[in-house]
């Protein structure tokens, strides 16, 4: 909490003081921003709702308790090694799970899920066969789900790729800086699930989130997002799509005396308080929604991993839609 040094790994959280000194500015930013997203008017959901429970990042493991709900989504990393064995396992405990419809993806570490990856693997896992039993696996594909008990149908798009953070045993890798989603995300998605996040959106403050994704979900503006792969990027509390003067502010240089000196973060801060206020008061004394268009998606880090422990400390998400 009170080092001045950087986590060995950008996947780990970063000390309050060294996030203080290098950020000075984007810390306030980010701290005004959640105060005022807590304030935020959550999104109506339909008569009947829709209950959707969200995890993602079990690492071959599996929770003590799943809160019951009419749709599980798990948003990858199911393994550690990635073997068609260890992905099979997590298949069958999903499919004990009652649920009406149970939606999945790939992570890095699901190894056998991208042909690429799959290499790095023995000749036998190569060549084995999964069995998704009632699972809808997707990779880069959607599905129309109809639930009984509401009459409705939800439109889901998934699709597993990460900026490069491994070796060649990684599944789903692209180079960081490279577009891989651009038109890519149907327009009536209503839920998407991706394995990383947008950036700036529940990655830590080393932004390890797809600036191009990003880009994607504020296109395509879907009800739900829900992705993982950020282990201490998890939030107890549901996340909002933040709106361009956040983003804005977000991307200027990092550095104590740079961050300090630098008119444009303070700008930054200012719009972020301004039109934040603004926003709570459209919703809440006005009874408008979706902050006048701006951050109408609930952004949700579903990963059950606690960091880097090797343990599920974190409880499922749950949203109503």
């Amino acid at each position: 909490m009170t080092s001045l040094l950087a986590p060995e790994s950008p996947f780990d959280p970063p000390p309050l003081l060294h996030t203080i000194l290098t950020q000075p500015v984007k810390t306030l930013i980010r701290i005004v921003d959640f105060a005022l997203s807590s304030l935020r008017v959550p999104p109506t959901p339909g008569s009947p709702p829709i209950r959707i429970v969200c995890i993602s990042d079990t690492h071959c493991l599996q929770p003590d308790h799943i809160p019951s709900g009419d749709l599980l989504i798990h948003a990858g990393d199911l393994t550690n090694a990635g073997t068609p064995v260890e992905i099979q396992s997590q298949i069958d405990w999903l499919n004990t799970l009652d649920f009406q419809h149970k939606v999945i993806i790939a992570g890095n570490h699901d190894t056998y899920l991208d042909p690429r990856s799959r290499q790095t693997l023995t000749t036998a896992d190569r060549n084995a066969q999964l069995d998704w039993k009632d699972l809808h696996y997707l990779q880069h594909s959607s599905v129309t789900l109809p639930f009984h008990s509401s009459h409705r149908d939800l439109r889901i798009y998934g699709a597993p790729q990460i900026p490069a953070c491994g070796g060649h045993e990684f599944a789903f890798q692209y180079p960081r800086g490279r577009d891989a989603w651009s038109e890519t995300v149907p327009e009536d998605t209503e839920i998407l699930v991706t394995h990383t996040p947008p950036k700036y959106h529940l990655d830590l403050p080393a932004g390890l989130g797809c600036e191009f994704l990003l880009q994607e979900v504020r296109r395509t503006q879907p009800l739900v997002h829900v992705f993982g792969h950020v282990h201490a990027g998890r939030s107890d509390f549901l996340g909002w799509l933040r709106g361009g003067r956040e983003v804005a502010a977000l991307r200027r240089p990092d550095g104590f005396v740079r961050g300090v000196l630098d008119p444009f973060s303070w700008v930054g801060l200012v719009k972020v308080a301004l039109y934040g206020m603004l926003d709570v008061v459209w919703e809440r004394v006005w009874g408008g929604s979706g902050g006048g268009g701006d951050g109408v998606t609930i952004m949700v880090n579903a990963s059950l991993m606690f960091n880097s422990t090797g343990r599920l400390r974190n409880p499922p998400h749950v949203v109503d839609v």
